[in-house]
């Protein structure tokens, strides 16, 4: 059904203080998605800024919660209920550290590898048959606790790869709204290059 509405989130910290930290990368993606159908974030319903519009010709609603990370599960619960949306009509965008960086896959449902978002998101929803888009933003270095590494900034040189980053994982998302999650796995996942870092 093209008139369905889905729900696309991207998980983040609010504050300017977060903005550029690899745990961002789901508000990153959700910054170019709205970009991308013309629509500007508005505080919405629930704790969250919402932009509305239609991405291929599907009616979305790209929502960032403004709670922090580990609270992301109540914005999204909300707008799943307000817009009676079933959950695999949710995609939700966020940073995967057993992921190299630059490398982009997409699931359904799983668990929540550690991540406080997507458990905070799959406790809210009351299930975990959502579909999540993985931006991968590699492992902390050394003996770096990951709860530190994931709230610093890009490096650098990741900063200069960010762009396409963002722009191959919002591709992702327009991708399985239009093709279906098994053909956007096929595009997404076959296609990255292992990492040499």
């Amino acid at each position: 059904m093209a008139d369905e509405r889905w729900l696309i989130v991207g998980l983040g910290n609010p504050g300017a203080g977060y903005a550029g930290n690899r745990h961002n990368a789901g508000y990153m993606v959700a910054d170019e998605i709205a970009a991308r159908i013309g629509g500007r974030f508005r505080a919405g319903k629930f704790r969250s800024t919402v932009a509305d519009g239609r991405l291929d010709g599907t009616p979305v609603t790209v929502a960032k919660p403004l709670t922090y990370m580990n609270e992301s599960g109540g914005p999204v619960a909300g707008l799943r209920g307000y817009y009676r949306l079933d959950p695999g009509h949710i995609v939700v965008i966020h940073d995967e550290l057993d992921l190299p960086f630059g490398t982009i896959r997409l699931k359904l449902g799983g668990g929540d590898n550690g991540h406080n978002g997507l458990r905070s998101v799959s406790a809210a929803l009351g299930t975990r048959d959502y579909n999540r888009v993985r931006v991968g933003i590699g492992r902390p270095p050394g003996r770096m606790d990951p709860a530190a590494f994931v709230l610093r900034d890009f490096s650098a040189a990741e900063r200069k790869e960010l762009p396409f980053l963002v722009d191959r994982a919002a591709d992702a998302v327009q991708a399985l709204l239009s093709t279906g999650l098994g053909a956007a796995q096929n595009a997404f996942h076959g296609e990255q290059r292992p990492s040499s870092g």
